[in-house]
């Protein structure tokens, strides 16, 4: 028989006032895996989270993680769930040691457990030499630490990660990648919420792509890489040039239409043979008068992918979590 998944949501929908936030999500993860949920900011990545979380209730639909019913068995969910939100919610009147400690006391661990659990978690966050200053004090990257460390006290089964590498720097991004991969060998399951295309790329077995509430493409990084197809021939357009310019320019040179990433001033276009196509654009920027900071040519990746299907950049910085206020996240 098969074995249950950790993560299942079927039909999900929230609105918030006249605004669907989330229309219909369907979502259903294995035990052991990670699934990461791309979209652009207003996608509803992070109201699903807190719906399966047992932090917002949906209007309608049903939800299960690890058995247990999101609604009906609410207690129960947050007994297996561990969770670290878009910003971290560690007590700043704490030291880095009381919080963990605390944690593990509110969660059930006796004192000498819970004195044990947070000692280990300082040292995997790099987080021993500040562990007895107040919370407060530390830097945004410390606190995202903390907070993410906070989550893993009891080593749930099921983990909500959302933008948990958000203020890291590149060690401590790496670091906490590597932690994701020994957690989900040892059976952990991952929801893993991200603005990186390559955290995703790396860490996710499955992706669900979000936009407008709707689930608009799923599968595996490969898969979703696929869809997209051949090369990518990328043109940067020199600053203070008109980039839709650039991108009427090679209309027809493919079976697609050109994609146009207005913020960063740069076309995409989907090529069966990159290097005979090379003459053309020539050609065709000739032309036009048109000219070119920068032409690349290479394979596609998951940004392709995302900027594909939603029409926005994967570089679009992370707005305010509006989910609880009457927005959508």
């Amino acid at each position: 028989m098969a074995e249950q998944p950790a993560l299942v949501a079927e039909r999900i929908v929230k609105r918030f006032g006249t605004l669907d936030a989330l229309n219909s999500v369907d979502l259903q993860v294995p035990a052991g895996s990670v699934l990461g949920l791309l979209g652009p900011n207003g996608a509803g990545k992070t109201t699903i989270v807190r719906i399966l979380a047992t932090l917002l209730p949906a209007d309608s639909g049903r939800a299960w993680v690890a058995g247990f019913d999101v609604v009906r068995q609410a207690a129960a969910v947050r007994r297996v769930i561990g969770l670290s939100g878009q910003y971290a919610a560690v007590d700043a009147y704490l030291t880095g040691r009381e919080n963990l400690r605390m944690i593990g006391r509110l969660s059930g661990l006796d004192r000498r457990r819970s004195q044990r659990r947070a000692d280990e978690l300082l040292e995997l966050f790099d987080l021993a030499d500040a562990a007895d200053r107040i919370a407060g004090t530390y830097s945004g990257g410390m606190r995202r630490r903390l907070d993410v460390a906070a989550s893993l006290v009891v080593s749930p089964p099921v983990l909500f990660l959302d933008e948990p590498t958000a203020g890291l720097d590149p060690r401590g991004r790496a670091e906490l990648w590597a932690l994701i991969g020994e957690l989900t060998a040892q059976g952990t399951t991952v929801l893993l919420s991200t603005q990186y295309l390559e955290e995703a790329d790396r860490l996710a077995d499955a992706i669900v792509v979000l936009d407008h509430g709707t689930v608009i493409a799923e599968g595996t990084a490969g898969q979703l890489k696929a869809r997209v197809g051949g090369d990518r021939l990328e043109l940067q357009a020199p600053h203070g040039q008109d980039v839709r310019l650039l991108a009427q320019a090679m209309q027809g040179l493919s079976s697609a239409p050109p994609t146009v990433d207005a913020e960063m001033g740069r076309v995409v276009l989907p090529v069966a043979d990159g290097a005979a196509i090379l003459p053309h654009v020539a050609a065709r920027l000739a032309e036009s008068g048109l000219r070119v900071s920068d032409l690349a040519l290479r394979r596609p990746s998951l940004d392709d992918v995302f900027l594909t299907l939603t029409g926005q950049s994967s570089e679009t910085p992370s707005g305010m979590d509006t989910s609880a206020v009457g927005g959508r996240r």
